[in-house]
């Protein structure tokens, strides 16, 4: 699904009267998550899910082919975890 019709789905789910009303609720609520994880705070939704920030650990490794190594950095990355409500609705296909 792209986004416009992502879109579309929340101006139905919504009852949002255009698209742009629909396209609103989606920045706003993406601005907000990203707001928050950059504080880092984490955001539960109940039903939903959380979405939350998480440090990952530099690795070492070498290239396929090659002698060449590589390192990477830690770094903090965005992580997503599905509540229970959202679980059991998509195994359920509803």
């Amino acid at each position: 699904m792209n986004k416009a019709q992502f879109v579309e789905l929340v101006q139905k789910n919504g009852n949002y009267k255009t698209k742009v009303e629909a396209d609103n609720a989606i920045k706003a609520f993406t601005e907000a998550v990203t707001e928050a994880l950059v504080a880092k705070e984490d955001v539960s939704l109940v039903g939903f899910g959380s979405f939350g920030a998480a440090l990952q650990k530099g690795k070492s490794g070498k290239v396929p082919g090659t002698d060449k190594t590589y390192t990477t950095q830690d770094k903090v990355v965005p992580k997503f975890k599905a509540g229970k409500g959202l679980k059991d609705r998509v195994s359920e296909g509803k």
